[in-house]
């Protein structure tokens, strides 16, 4: 197994994800929730809730339960609160606890919030630098002897950081943004001692000082501020960020773009006074930079009392009847076993979880479908398939959807997607978009590759991400694993800024792969009658350690004609366990034997 690289500047590949070589951390028992450090109240929310429809309504509002630990500058022995979640969260990468810790507008001195597995922390202002940290919040992998291609599910939102040492720490891989931060110093994107990172997400943030991604294989930043970019390693991209480096892919693979195309800041909790509230940042069309420049950002803003404050263990069905009445759904951390489709038909409804909240779905059915309706935005979710094979987790828009949706877009933020890992896992297609100018904003869709029920039939997964709807744009997509096409895209004029894949380690032989008379299926698949599309910032790994003699055709698979574009593509075999012959369709040189060296196209066609 190679070594981590020794230097920080180091600028050549940093060595391959192994996951499956390295091992996983052991799934966790279920964990008792801690006691509250602070009692998530709703400030009055619901006083009237519960009558305004007849006795059989239910009530707006609600409190928050005790996996949302509310603190204030007040709050006695908050480290110590911090490291005792961190201690029970640090290596539970497949374990049941779930927790959001919030904090107050105000002044905290003195913190390290160390983040392990399902763990958000967040500020409760409007504005990031309502909140000041005058302290750390740290992703390190001590836990997995200094490598951090593990580090995923955890997040970071609406915080200014004064680190202790100049600069944060922040050594994440998938599932885990870095939303609406101000960092006033540094970020260092690589564990102690520059060990493997495998790419992550960062988005409305402002960092004042450098980033430093040293070992992170690939990253997406959208819509940000930094004060210099150190390095690149594979594929680094950006879209809308002052201070990013220049376009100069393939060396340094840097794919940068002035602006993103259209963009929606994800919902988000704040207290007005003493009142909890959820912000709905506004559309912006060609956005650069953050959205809350001058403190207060555009949008608009719901009460507490106009969602349905979910608790682990309530039913589909309650959650649909609160739908029905017309309430949003906030969905507090934990799991949620659905044995119907959780369904959204209102025009403009937030489905906003917190803490990582996870659907499951039972006996097979779709944990979630959206209506062909206007404005719907859903976030922080994360959905594991259950062990009865589901068509699909999560529809947006029914099949044949067929709305304009420009101006009021439907927007899936941090919504992730997981087959297998924690247990037996399996659907035939994890997410499928079918509604026009859906905005999918950060996702991983992951068929696993390590934990329990694994294994290419075990958690069988087929298909990724299918997009069907025409005029979809994808910002930071994340898709791994899965037994055919990873993504497979029909729709006219779709976009993707930004895509990192794996292709299934465990398949057994070529023949398992074996597309009609191609090698393998491609990772990212534009079906053959599309006739506009583009991509930036694509890339594709194959890491066969079953049997390392498959051979991928390629990473890529596109109608060969001018509206279809690409730009800054590559594929490369980790160590040499597979090979790719070509980037895309057949262009492009086949990857490099032993060496884990991308292979990389510039401009398709």
């Amino acid at each position: 197994m190679p070594s981590s690289p020794t230097s920080p500047a180091a600028s050549e590949p940093s060595g391959m994800r192994r996951r499956a070589l390295l091992g996983a951390a052991a799934a966790v028992p279920a964990l008792a929730a801690l006691p509250a450090a602070a009692s998530a109240a709703t400030g009055g929310a619901s006083a009237s809730a519960g009558s305004r429809r007849g006795p059989r309504a239910l009530p707006g509002g609600g409190d928050l339960g005790p996996n949302v630990i509310v603190f204030d500058p007040s709050t006695p022995n908050i480290q110590g609160r911090l490291d005792e979640i961190f201690r029970q969260q640090e290596s539970a990468q497949f374990g049941t606890g779930r927790y959001a810790l919030l904090f107050k507008p105000g002044t905290y001195h003195g913190l390290n919030a160390q983040l392990g597995f399902y763990t958000s922390v967040a500020g409760l202002g409007l504005s990031p630098d309502d909140t000041t940290i005058n302290g750390d919040v740290t992703v390190d992998a001590g836990w997995f002897n200094g490598n951090a291609t593990q580090n995923f599910w955890r997040s970071a939102e609406n915080l200014a950081l004064v680190p202790v040492n100049g600069t944060n720490r922040w050594a994440v891989s998938q599932a885990a943004p870095f939303r609406r931060m101000h960092v006033r110093g540094g970020l260092n994107l690589a564990p102690d001692g520059y060990g493997w990172a495998s790419g992550g997400y960062i988005a409305d943030s402002r960092i004042d000082g450098q980033v430093g991604p040293y070992s992170q294989q690939q990253w997406y930043t959208r819509d940000s501020s930094v004060g210099g970019w150190l390095n690149a390693v594979w594929n680094m991209v950006f879209s809308g960020v002052e201070g990013a480096p220049a376009q100069s892919f393939p060396e340094p693979p840097y794919t940068t773009l002035d602006t993103t195309p259209v963009s929606r800041e994800k919902p988000f909790l704040y207290l007005e006074g003493d009142e909890y509230r959820v912000f709905l940042p506004e559309k912006r069309t060609g956005a650069r930079g953050v959205s809350w420049g001058n403190g207060t950002p555009r949008g608009t803003s719901l009460p507490l009392s106009q969602f349905y404050v979910a608790q682990p263990g309530v039913s589909a069905a309650t959650l649909n009847q609160a739908l029905a009445e017309g309430l949003h759904l906030l969905l507090t951390p934990g799991i949620y076993h659905v044995d119907q489709a959780v369904t959204v038909n209102r025009a403009g409804t937030v489905v906003l979880g917190l803490g990582y909240a996870t659907l499951i779905p039972d006996n097979g059915v779709t944990a979630l479908k959206v209506a062909d309706v206007d404005g719907v935005r859903l976030a922080g979710l994360l959905i594991d398939a259950g062990p009865v094979n589901s068509a699909t987790l999560l529809e947006v828009g029914p099949q044949g959807a067929s709305q304009d949706h420009s101006a009021n877009p439907t927007t899936v933020q941090d919504v992730f997607v997981r087959i297998g890992g924690a247990g037996p896992g399996k659907a035939t297609t994890s997410m499928v978009i079918n509604s026009r100018h859906t905005i999918v904003d950060h996702t991983w869709v992951w068929r696993a590759d390590h934990g329990d029920g694994v294994g290419w039939e075990t958690n069988r997964a087929d298909y990724g991400v299918v997009v069907n709807g025409d005029d979809v744009l994808i910002t930071g997509l994340f898709v791994e694993h899965f037994n055919k096409y990873d993504v497979q895209w029909n729709g006219q004029r779709g976009r993707t800024i930004f895509f990192q894949n794996e292709k299934a380690y465990d398949a057994p032989d070529q023949a398992a792969i074996q597309n009609g008379s191609v090698k393998g299926y491609a990772a990212y698949k534009v079906a053959d009658g599309v006739t506009e599309h583009e991509g930036w910032g694509l890339g594709s790994y194959c890491y066969y350690n079953v049997n390392p003699s498959i051979v991928q055709h390629h990473g890529f698979a596109a109608p060969n004609r001018p509206g279809v574009r690409f730009h800054g593509l590559l594929v490369v075999s980790l160590g040499g366990n597979g090979q790719y012959e070509c980037v895309i369709n057949d262009t492009g040189s086949p990857t490099s034997g032993t060496d884990t060296v991308p292979s990389k196209v510039v401009q398709y066609p």
